[in-house]
């Protein structure tokens, strides 16, 4: 861990202010989470195990915010299986990080226009139509912040767990190194079918069949 008193330097991570820690019991162990602020005033945070500054570089999830999957465990997606997943991997491994950042529910477009999307989806088009439907982007997500978190929290490389050539693209752009993509895929059922077929088809993620 870096030395508190050197975060939000701007040598360090200018994008980010680190506001709060605490130690968060889990049904995986105990993480230390840190809660980021950043310039626009979103709140992200970073759930960290064990010593992640030495080498090797640690496994670590970049999770997108997705309140019906991760709280209201919907079906429709694969978001709050992949969550539990990534925290049993980072645990079985005794290290590593898991960021969970606000502001990209539904690639980015909020909760209210995915309900819409949603919506949109009952009546045939697919969740990449779905947004461009509403004149939205199909996925509006940036990774500065998640970069700029990693930095603070020493980390230049990383284990990436993530389907999303895009997410290791992001984060390259940004400077962390990605090491390793860690494929983290959950099996497909009758709600998810199609949402996890477009995410392979249309959005590149690697996905078995």
């Amino acid at each position: 861990m870096t030395d508190p008193s050197s975060r939000g330097a701007p040598s360090a991570a200018p994008e980010v202010e680190h506001f709060a820690e605490a130690l968060v019991p889990t049904p995986h162990g105990e993480f230390v989470a840190h809660v980021y602020i950043t310039v626009d005033g979103e709140q992200h945070i970073a759930c960290v195990m064990g010593d992640v500054e030495d080498p090797p570089p640690p496994l670590v999830r970049v999770h997108s915010e997705c309140l019906t999957g991760d709280v209201l465990r919907s079906l429709r997606c694969d978001c709050g299986a992949q969550l539990d997943h990534a925290l049993a991997a980072i645990a079985a491994e005794g290290r590593g990080v898991l960021l969970y950042m606000r502001g990209h529910e539904g690639r980015g477009i909020g909760i209210g226009h995915k309900i819409r999307a949603y919506a949109l989806q009952e009546h045939g088009l697919d969740t990449v139509e779905a947004n461009a439907a509403q004149g939205l982007p199909v996925d509006g997500r940036v990774y500065d912040a998640a970069a700029a978190i990693l930095v603070d929290l020493g980390l230049r490389g990383v284990r990436l767990l993530t389907n999303n050539p895009a997410k290791c693209e992001g984060l390259s752009s940004c400077g962390i190194e990605v090491v390793e993509r860690v494929p983290i895929e959950i099996g497909a059922g009758p709600e998810n079918l199609r949402y996890l077929q477009t995410k392979r088809f249309k959005l590149g993620h690697t996905l078995s069949d």
